[in-house]
Order: structure tokens, then C-alpha cells, then sequence
């Protein structure tokens, strides 16, 4: 009989189980789903709240979490709605309460390490050495804005990025963005190490709706049925998508306010002035000018902006 375990929570086949997993050498809690299909097939890990803000990922999760079912299924799902509780809890935004770090930018991570590395080593072996495809949920964070769109990864083996591209196919979104980083995000790091995933962007601004969410769980459900995972016809999904190989992502060289141009989705052309960072008093820092022509993909949709953090990114088409 196949089943699923991690720690001590096991769903045996047809089942679904929810309970609590400890983050080893931490007391963080993380709320999973183990989901245990009617037959034999692969098993795909489903996370959100990396970034603790980012609440139409986390909301399409816990309903995900409650919808799927394992009669439904071939293999099994893993649902982690919530990766950085302490932050959901304290309100952080991108980071990890306890140490004030990105957990999105440090793995593999560290058993000995601050808070965000053990999550982070956690998640390699405990989650990632026990399934097969990786589908990670974000969205614009309490102070970004953005167009919907998905990453897929961009250095890995052939056959990894082929199944990646795959999956990304699935989604119901006008853009595909190919990563230009082998490392740096949990689902990136995932295809290092041979597990094909994926990165979904739907909504932003700190905010959730019934609708993005409902949106979103088609574009998860798609790619659990191009992945035979989940029965069922798959959603028409977008026929015009665009495939963007080169993004230009501007952080800011000073902290002051944040003067958009254009909106999330606009197409811009080289040369335009995208937006200007200002000082308190109205006297213009920094002009951010377009190096190629594309569209907005996201931008900081608050006044305030920080030296160093992002400011907008765009893709060339």
C-alpha cells in the first residue's frame, strides 16, 4: 500500500491528513496536508508564504488544502500554506522574524544556522529528497505591485528544464519568465539539485480576493493535470503567451519616495523614464530609465522605497 510520511504524520492511500511538522532544531510549526492518491504517481510539493505577505498564494493553498480530493489523485501532494509562520505572525513581509532575513536568498541553508538556514535546510531534507516536482506560490509583497506571471527555471540539466518549461506552460498567465539564476530561490535551488519547479506571481499589495484566489487554484490545478497528478481536463489557458528570457531588475541607490511612470503590465520602450526616486522635499535622486524595451513586470507600489531594495523590474519581449 503506498503512503506518505513526514515526521510523524503519515497519509496512507485515499487519504488526507492535516496536522503540524517541526522545523528541526527550531519550535516553528509548519501546517502541511499530506495528501495520499488512489493509485501510484509522482509526488508534488505545493509551498507558499515564503514571503509572509504575499496572501492570495497563502490563501489559495489553505483552499487547496481543504478541495483536493485524494480520490482524484495519482501519487501524492504535499501542502505547506504557510513556510514563514513566525513572519505571518509578526508581520514582517519578506522576512523571517527571528533573524530579519530573506529566506528566499539563503538556501541551501545551515542545520546550525540562523532561523531562515534551518528553515531553509529543513525544507532540502525533509520536503524536496521526498518528491518529484516543486510548485512554490507567491505574489507581489505588502509594498510591490505586479503583473501575473510565472517562473520557470533557467539553469538546470535539459531535462529538468524541459519539465519546468512544462509545467509553466500550464499556466494561465500572459507571461513566462525564464530564470536567470541557478540558486537563489527555493524553487531555483530545487532544480539544482535535479526537481523540476516552478514560481507563480498572482496578486499583490498585501491583499487578497476571492477572485485571484479562484484564479489561482485553476493555474495550480493545470499544472497538477499536465503532470498527471490530478484528473480532469485542464482550463483553457492563455494561447498568446510571451516567453521572457532577459529581466532587468533595478534596486534603488538611495531610500526616499518612489514615483512610478507607468503601471504593472504597461510595455515600455528603451530610453522612457519608468520612474524617479525623490527626496523628502520633492528634488528629484534618481531616474530610472528603460535599458530595453518590454513590459513592467512588477514595481514598488508604496511611496517609500529602500536603498538597496527593489524598485521595479521589467522583461524584454
Amino acid at each position: 500500500m503506498s503512503k506518505i510520511t513526514i515526521q510523524n504524520l503519515t497519509a496512507r492511500q485515499g487519504e488526507k491528513i492535516n496536522g503540524y511538522i517541526n522545523v528541526t532544531n527550531t519550535n516553528i510549526e509548519l501546517p502541511v496536508t499530506l495528501i495520499c492518491g488512489k493509485s501510484e504517481g509522482d509526488t508534488v510539493l505545493i509551498t507558499a508564504g515564503v514571503h509572509c505577505a504575499e496572501y492570495v498564494g497563502i490563501e489559495t493553498a489553505i483552499e487547496l488544502s481543504k478541495e483536493i480530493n485524494p480520490q482524484n489523485i495519482s501519487g501524492n501532494i504535499i501542502i505547506i500554506p504557510l513556510i514563514n509562520r513566525s513572519g505571518f505572525e509578526h508581520r514582517t513581509m519578506s522576512m523571517v522574524y527571528e533573524d530579519g532575513k530573506n529566506l528566499n536568498r539563503v538556501f541551501p541553508g545551515n542545520a546550525e544556522g540562523s532561523i531562515s538556514e534551518r528553515i531553509a535546510y529543513f525544507m532540502e531534507k525533509e520536503l524536496f529528497s521526498k518528491i518529484d516536482y516543486y510548485i512554490d506560490l507567491h505574489c507581489g509583497d505588502g509594498y510591490e505591485e505586479l503583473t501575473p506571471y510565472v517562473y520557470c527555471q533557467g539553469i538546470a540539466n535539459e531535462e529538468v528544464l524541459s519539465k519546468s518549461r512544462q509545467m509553466a506552460m500550464a499556466i494561465n498567465s500572459e507571461y513566462i519568465v525564464v530564470s536567470q539564476s541557478g540558486s537563489g530561490g527555493a524553487y531555483n535551488y530545487a532544480g539544482s539539485i535535479g526537481l523540476p519547479g516552478i514560481l507563480i506571481e498572482r496578486g499583490c499589495m498585501g491583499k487578497w480576493s476571492p477572485e485571484e484566489v479562484e484564479e489561482y487554484k485553476i493555474d495550480v490545478r493545470n499544472v497538477l493535470k499536465e503532470l498527471k497528478v490530478l484528473s480532469g481536463e485542464k482550463v483553457n489557458r492563455n494561447n498568446n503567451t510571451k516567453v521572457i528570457t532577459n529581466t532587468i531588475y533595478e534596486d534603488s541607490i538611495y531610500t526616499g519616495c518612489w514615483y512610478a511612470n507607468y503601471k504593472v503590465g504597461d510595455i515600455v520602450t528603451r530610453g522612457d523614464e519608468l520612474g524617479t526616486v525623490r527626496d523628502y522635499f520633492g528634488n528629484i535622486l534618481h531616474s530610472c530609465i528603460a535599458k530595453v524595451d518590454g513590459v513592467v513586470l512588477y514595481q514598488v507600489g508604496s511611496l517609500s522605497v529602500l536603498k538597496d531594495g527593489s524598485m521595479i523590474a521589467y522583461g524584454e519581449i
